[in-house]
């Protein structure tokens, strides 16, 4: 289930680093090495030494062998042990020795310095994080953080494809839990519902998807709040039932919020589901090549204004998704920068009841030439189940 390599994307960024004047890139965070080498590791410990000329350098576990030589754009695959019986390192402190020897013959590199986040490894429940010798190891060295950002904004072909088959295996997934939800469910088993479905259906989709993962937030009326766990608490019918959900297909990702309702919908939220609708198709409309993304934000919060959520919301209403959940462009009115054809943007505004309840919509959208297409098949909106 490998996929062929992506020249546009690599030649892209390839491009980039001609610009800065940079003879490689060195990264460890398992969305870069996914994106420079199409290997998403197991434990995310591995790097990726990518050149501007030549073979790039994929060091790995020595027991994701196989998924290497599957998986990687690069026959340069250099295996550290997991456990060495006569060095009693941690594999990390292995893997910088082998990508500092794969990067000495590079006179200008670049390192992911002022990375903030990343995303998981195959495995997600212990993220690795980087050590401080990761940074002084590779001598005076550029920060590449901000390249590799500018090159993942722009989505080749290979990748939105990739992005259709999260979005794909994410609405299937809802399409499950509005034949099953009830009331007396609790939050928990139909989040359980949603990610079962996602990983049990979507690895294989297609015959494409390797390895499907899910990772969701649900709340149930009163229960839905900007940013809170999922608990016991029962679905409740009447109200909306706020699904928060991520898919990643081998390393690409969608980011939704999708809303289900059991039984007949109240007024006051029918009245704010046709609100908050409203604003969110003027954001579609206007996210368009050569947009603001400063008035993208400022146009979505003057709207929740006009509804009666003043100062909402807290979380943010526009970003970039592909090799993360979250990625850069983020939408902001005291920020800069302008959409571009071929970004992947979620666009998700939400209001909240203070005490609890409350609504968000959210989907991908793929910046066209003609305006933003709408990347999942599920419905917008409070859908019936």
């Amino acid at each position: 289930m490998s996929w062929p390599r992506d020249d546009a994307k690599l030649e892209r960024v390839r491009a980039l680093m001609a610009e800065h004047e940079l003879d490689a890139l060195v990264v460890r965070a398992p969305d870069n090495v996914l994106y420079l080498a199409n290997f998403w590791g197991m434990k995310g410990y591995d790097a990726c030494v990518f050149p501007r000329e030549g073979e790039p350098v994929l060091i790995c576990l020595e027991a994701s062998e196989e998924d290497a030589a599957r998986m990687a754009w690069t026959d340069d695959v250099r295996l550290f042990r997991g456990y060495d019986e006569i060095d009693a390192r941690p594999p990390t402190a292995r893997v910088l020795e082998l990508a500092r020897e794969a990067a000495s013959e590079h006179e200008r590199v670049g390192l992911e310095l002022s990375l903030g986040t990343q995303a998981a490894d195959r495995m997600v429940g212990e993220p690795t994080t980087f050590t401080s010798e990761w940074f002084t190891a590779f001598g005076d060295v550029d920060d590449a953080t901000p390249l590799l950002a500018a090159a993942r904004a722009l989505k080749t072909e290979q990748e939105i494809e990739r992005m259709r088959l999260a979005n794909e295996i994410a609405a299937a997934a809802m399409e499950h839990c509005k034949l099953i939800v009830e009331p007396g469910m609790s939050e928990a088993q139909i989040a359980a519902e949603w990610e079962g479905f996602v990983h049990g259906e979507g690895t294989g989709w297609e015959e494409k998807v390797e390895l499907a993962l899910g990772f969701s937030l649900v709340w149930s009326g009163p229960g839905i709040k900007t940013f809170t766990a999922t608990t016991a608490r029962p679905v409740v019918e009447g109200e909306p039932t706020l699904f928060e959900i991520w898919v990643c297909a081998d390393g690409y990702w969608c980011d939704h919020t999708k809303n289900l309702v059991v039984g007949e919908l109240t007024e006051r939220y029918r009245e704010l589901e046709a609100g908050l609708l409203g604003v969110y198709g003027d954001a579609i409309d206007f996210a368009r090549p050569d947009a603001s993304l400063a008035e993208l934000d400022r146009r979505i919060r003057a709207g929740i204004d006009a509804l009666g959520f003043p100062g909402q919301p807290s979380h943010p209403i526009c970003h970039g998704v592909g090799a993360r959940a979250h990625e850069p462009p983020y939408a902001h009115q005291a920020g800069a920068g302008e959409i571009v054809e071929g970004m992947v943007l979620a666009i998700e505004p939400g209001c909240y009841i203070e005490g609890g309840g409350g609504l968000r919509v959210e989907d991908n959208f793929l910046v066209t030439e003609d305006g933003a297409e709408k990347l999942s098949p599920f419905p917008d909106g409070i859908v019936q189940s």
